[in-house]
Protein backbone atom coordinates (compact mmCIF):
# COMPACT_ATOMS: atom_id res chain seq x y z
CA UNK A 1 0.00 0.00 0.00
CA UNK A 2 1.40 3.18 -0.55
CA UNK A 3 1.17 6.13 1.22
CA UNK A 4 0.17 9.17 -0.78
CA UNK A 5 2.06 12.63 0.05
CA UNK A 6 -0.15 15.67 0.33
CA UNK A 7 1.44 19.44 -0.37
CA UNK A 8 -0.03 22.20 0.13
CA UNK A 9 0.43 24.88 -2.52
CA UNK A 10 1.38 28.17 -0.67
CA UNK A 11 -0.37 31.30 -1.85
CA UNK A 12 -0.68 34.54 -0.52
CA UNK A 13 -4.09 35.80 0.76
CA UNK A 14 -4.92 39.45 1.91
CA UNK A 15 -5.32 39.66 5.87
CA UNK A 16 -7.36 42.15 7.58
CA UNK A 17 -4.02 42.42 9.86
CA UNK A 18 -1.80 45.96 10.48
CA UNK A 19 1.72 44.70 9.42
CA UNK A 20 3.11 47.04 12.43
CA UNK A 21 1.09 46.72 15.36
CA UNK A 22 -0.07 42.99 14.49
CA UNK A 23 -4.04 44.81 15.38
CA UNK A 24 -6.49 42.07 13.88
CA UNK A 25 -10.51 42.09 13.80
CA UNK A 26 -12.41 41.25 16.96
CA UNK A 27 -15.51 39.28 17.01
CA UNK A 28 -18.62 40.98 18.49
CA UNK A 29 -22.89 41.20 18.47
CA UNK A 30 -24.79 43.73 16.75
CA UNK A 31 -27.79 44.12 19.18
CA UNK A 32 -30.77 45.44 17.84
CA UNK A 33 -33.58 47.38 20.10
CA UNK A 34 -34.89 44.02 20.94
CA UNK A 35 -31.53 42.78 22.30
CA UNK A 36 -31.15 40.35 19.51
CA UNK A 37 -27.92 39.62 18.70
CA UNK A 38 -26.19 38.77 15.54
CA UNK A 39 -22.55 38.16 15.28
CA UNK A 40 -20.45 40.48 13.75
CA UNK A 41 -16.69 41.41 13.32
CA UNK A 42 -15.14 44.72 13.99
CA UNK A 43 -12.17 45.28 11.22
CA UNK A 44 -9.76 47.67 11.92
CA UNK A 45 -8.78 50.27 9.62
CA UNK A 46 -6.51 49.71 7.36
CA UNK A 47 -4.91 51.16 4.43
CA UNK A 48 -1.98 50.66 1.66
CA UNK A 49 0.37 53.10 2.93
CA UNK A 50 4.12 54.16 1.10
CA UNK A 51 6.78 54.47 3.70
CA UNK A 52 10.33 56.36 2.77
CA UNK A 53 13.15 55.25 4.51
CA UNK A 54 15.43 57.17 5.03
CA UNK A 55 18.22 54.76 6.07
CA UNK A 56 17.47 52.06 3.36
CA UNK A 57 16.87 54.95 0.46
CA UNK A 58 14.14 53.16 -0.47
CA UNK A 59 9.86 53.39 -0.30
CA UNK A 60 8.02 50.47 1.33
CA UNK A 61 4.71 49.87 0.95
CA UNK A 62 2.98 48.34 4.04
CA UNK A 63 -0.90 47.34 5.13
CA UNK A 64 -1.11 49.45 8.09
CA UNK A 65 -4.17 50.92 10.06
CA UNK A 66 -4.51 54.60 11.07
CA UNK A 67 -3.83 54.15 14.50
CA UNK A 68 -0.38 52.98 13.16
CA UNK A 69 0.07 55.59 10.29
CA UNK A 70 -0.26 58.14 13.49
CA UNK A 71 2.09 56.29 15.73
CA UNK A 72 4.67 56.37 12.95
CA UNK A 73 4.61 59.92 12.57
CA UNK A 74 4.66 60.72 16.11
CA UNK A 75 7.65 58.63 16.16
CA UNK A 76 9.39 60.28 13.54
CA UNK A 77 9.51 58.24 10.56
CA UNK A 78 9.23 54.38 9.92
CA UNK A 79 12.85 53.56 10.46
CA UNK A 80 12.34 55.28 14.11
CA UNK A 81 9.53 53.23 14.63
CA UNK A 82 10.79 49.93 13.50
CA UNK A 83 14.09 50.43 15.73
CA UNK A 84 12.02 50.37 18.99
CA UNK A 85 9.02 48.45 18.04
CA UNK A 86 8.90 44.67 19.53
CA UNK A 87 9.57 41.93 17.16
CA UNK A 88 6.27 40.19 18.26
CA UNK A 89 4.07 42.35 16.70
CA UNK A 90 5.66 42.98 13.33
CA UNK A 91 4.59 41.21 10.33
CA UNK A 92 7.39 39.06 8.34
CA UNK A 93 8.24 41.74 6.42
CA UNK A 94 8.41 44.55 8.78
CA UNK A 95 10.90 41.87 10.97
CA UNK A 96 13.40 41.80 7.69
CA UNK A 97 12.95 45.73 7.63
CA UNK A 98 13.64 46.10 11.33
CA UNK A 99 17.17 43.67 10.77
CA UNK A 100 18.05 45.57 7.86
CA UNK A 101 17.35 49.14 9.23
CA UNK A 102 19.36 48.02 12.40
CA UNK A 103 22.15 46.33 10.79
CA UNK A 104 22.75 49.31 8.59
CA UNK A 105 23.10 52.10 11.29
Amino acid sequence: MTKLKLTTIPFNTMTKKCELTGVLPLKGHNVSHANNKTKRRFLPNLKKISFKSDILKRSIRLNVSNAALRTVDFKGGLDKFLKTAKRKNLSKRAQKLKFSIVSQK
